[in-house]
This record gives structure tokens, C-alpha cells and sequence, in this order.
């Protein structure tokens, strides 16, 4: 046999182990495709929903399902660059970005805001800690800033003004002026706009190319339309504390970028990948949840029925009694981590096994009930596992 027989003959079983890997690839891309199916288009006909982004992470590989329209107006489908409204989502990147200045030394969460917002010290809000801030454990913030706040200094006053309903650290009380308050220190604390810090550094740290407070000019094009729960179109209008809060614009795709990172299943600056990890870190156990910076987690394996208890709106609405976890508890695998997020015209959810390798992010243009994410989210990450509870 010459050396030309031979070369032929590796080059066709090379060809054959290639072919049967893009079979074997295909084949688990359809039978991922069917779970997803049967979870979403049911939600989707039943709520009318115009149109969904589902990213599915299985071990090495990752999967984005488009569904129907990012505007019905124009009649334009879903794409792998829609970009969604992530409504309090975005709180896990404030909160990483929280993280990220605490690991460069520009902050420590165990410091009181007055430290940072010189303007409160002696002031009740000024002795709350920026932990606190981070867990929704200051003592009792509404969950809106107050509508007649229109600017920083307003805003000043009204936290200098606050007087806490409970002492910090023992009840959860849900609140987008909490986190937004820890975003606009951890700013000063960088010396740099909030905005500006999130879209020209962490955002492209993450490589997260597609992700945005100010969606540019040039992408509005990919900025799906939002609906309210009459179909009528809407999009968020930015507030005092929105962008920390409730502002991230993004693609499904970026978002599996980031809960890759939150597994460690991608190569980032160490830095960064501890910052990342750290937002991981137990707090306070409010029932069966276990509240991280901003993220929160439950003891796998997870009963459906644990979930949606944890992310009911009684959590949202109501005082919640929470016992402080001394010390934090570091990082897990054996837990299912998620957050949800919904703007007037949005909803979305993430979730994510570390042990399992398996995560998920749903994108929805339009608000609909928390329960159904969350039960859609768990049929296709169970049934990926194969351990239904």
C-alpha cells in the first residue's frame, strides 16, 4: 500500500468521524429544540406573546431558539440580534459590577453608603451597609423610586429624609432604589459614569458585544418592540435609578455569554471571573431561597413548587423575615441560581445548575406571569437533566 492509499484512506475515515460528529451535533440540537418547543409555544399561544429568544446552555454547547415577531407592526421576526428588555435582570450585572470594584479594591461591601455619598452621613440611609443594599436588606425601601424624584440631588434628599421600617438585616424587602442605590456608589466609587462603565468596560470584559443602557442609533432597528398585556406597544422610559435597576438592552445570545461566566465555563480575566463568582455568595435564607448579591438560589435538586415560592409576588410585595448567614456561605455547584425581570412591555428569566452545567435565559416582549417562566424554565432544564422532582 503506497503513501497516497494510505493518506486517502485517513482522510476518508477523517470525513466519516466528521460527518457522524455534525449528525451526533444536529441530532442534539433538534432534541433540545423539542423540549423548548413544547415548554415556550404553549406560554406563547396562551399569553400572546409576539415573540421569544430562548438560550440553552448544555455543558459545552449553547443553543439560541427564535420565536415570532420582535414587532408586529412591521412584521419583523425575531433574530439572534433582537434585543430584549431585561427588566431586573439587570441587577445581576450591577451587582457584578459591584463585585468587580470590591475585588480592585475600590469599595468593600461591608462599607456604609455615607462613605460614598458623603451627603447622608448622619443620616439612617448613610449607616445602611452596601451589602445590605445588595440583598434588599436595608430596612424596608418601596419598590419604585418615588415618581416626583426627577434627579440625584431630589434623590439625596429623599434617601437623607428615609427612616428604615425594620433594622438592616432582617427582613427582605424587594427594591429597585436599594441595587440602584449600590450602582450609583459603585460609580463614584470607580470615578466613572454608571452608564459608561457598564457599556465600555464590563459589558466588553464579558464580551458581551450586543448588550446596551442606550441602545446606539445604528441598532434601534434590532430593538424589539415591547407590548402590555392589551397588545398595546411600549418600551421602558429611563427614571432616576433605571439604568442601575431595570436599563440593560440585550440579545439572548450575550445573555448565555454571561451565565457561561457565572459557571466558569468560559476563560475570563481571573479578576473578573472572581467577581463574577463571588456575586454567588450566601447572605440570608429567607425560607427555602437563599439570597446572594442581588442572585438568588435554592438547594438542588429543587421542587417546582420551592421555585415558585420564591419567586412569587408575595417575595416581590411583601416584608419577608430573613435570618443573616454568618459567615456568607461561599460559592456552590449543587444549587439552581435565577432572577427574574419584567418591564411594562418585557419579561424575562435566568436560571442556571452549576453542577448540571445547564443554564437558561428566556426574552419575552411582552409582561407575562412570573409563574409561567419559572415553570417553563424548570420542564426544559429537568427534563435536560434527566431528574425531574
Amino acid at each position: 500500500m503506497n503513501l497516497r492509499t494510505i493518506s486517502l484512506i485517513a482522510i476518508s475515515f477523517f470525513a466519516l468521524a466528521t460527518t457522524a460528529v455534525s449528525h451526533a451535533a444536529d441530532d442534539e440540537q433538534s432534541r433540545i429544540r423539542s423540549v423548548v418547543n413544547r415548554a415556550i409555544q404553549p406560554v406563547m399561544a396562551d399569553y400572546g406573546i409576539p415573540g421569544m429568544a430562548v438560550g440553552i446552555i448544555d455543558g459545552d454547547r449553547h443553543y439560541v431558539f427564535n420565536y415570532g415577531l420582535a414587532s408586529t407592526e412591521a412584521r419583523k421576526p425575531v433574530t439572534r440580534d433582537t434585543l430584549f428588555e431585561l427588566g431586573s435582570v439587570s441587577k445581576t450585572l450591577t451587582a457584578t459590577l459591584a463585585s468587580y470594584a470590591q475585588v480592585n479594591g475600590y469599595l468593600s461591601l461591608s462599607d456604609p453608603s455615607s462613605k460614598y455619598l458623603p451627603s447622608l452621613r448622619n443620616s439612617k440611609f448613610g449607616d445602611v451597609s452596601l451589602l445590605n443594599l445588595g440583598t434588599h436588606t436595608p430596612g424596608g425601601l418601596p419598590l419604585q423610586v418615588p415618581d416626583n424624584i426627577r434627579n440625584d440631588d431630589q434623590l439625596m434628599q429623599y434617601f437623607k429624609q428615609w427612616q428604615p421600617t425594620y433594622a438592616p438585616g432582617s427582613y427582605r424587602t424587594y427594591a429597585n432604589p436599594g441595587i440602584g442605590a449600590l450602582g450609583l456608589i459603585t460609580a463614584k466609587s470607580m470615578g466613572q459614569d454608571f452608564s459608561g462603565l457598564m457599556e465600555n468596560r464590563l459589558f466588553p470584559a464579558l464580551d458581551m458585544k450586543s448588550s446596551y443602557i442606550n441602545v446606539p442609533t445604528g441598532k434601534l432597528s434590532d430593538y424589539a418592540q415591547g407590548y402590555t398585556k392589551d397588545g398595546a406597544p411600549i418600551r421602558m422610559a429611563p427614571g432616576e435609578l433605571s439604568a442601575e435597576a431595570y436599563g440593560i438592552k440585550t440579545t439572548a445570545a450575550d445573555m448565555i455569554r454571561f451565565v457561561e461566566a457565572n459557571m466558569n465555563l468560559i476563560q475570563l480575566d481571573p479578576k473578573l471571573q472572581r467577581a463574577v463568582t463571588d456575586t454567588h455568595t450566601g447572605y440570608f435564607k429567607a425560607g427555602a431561597m437563599t439570597q446572594d448579591l442581588i442572585w438568588e438560589q435554592y438547594s438542588y435538586p429543587v421542587k417546582l413548587q420551592t421555585l415558585l415560592d420564591g419567586n412569587s409576588s408575595a417575595m416581590i410585595f411583601n416584608a419577608t423575615p430573613v435570618t443573616e448567614i454568618t459567615p456568607p456561605q461561599p460559592p456552590r455547584e449543587d444549587v439552581w441560581i435565577n432572577k427574574t425581570g419584567s418591564t411594562n412591555g418585557f419579561g424575562a428569566y435566568v436560571a442556571f445548575i452549576p453542577q448540571k452545567r445547564l443554564g437558561i435565559v428566556i426574552l419575552a416582549n411582552k409582561n407575562f406571569p412570573i409563574d409561567e417562566r419559572v415553570s417553563a424554565a424548570y420542564r426544559i432544564l429537568t427534563s435536560l437533566a434527566n431528574d425531574e422532582q
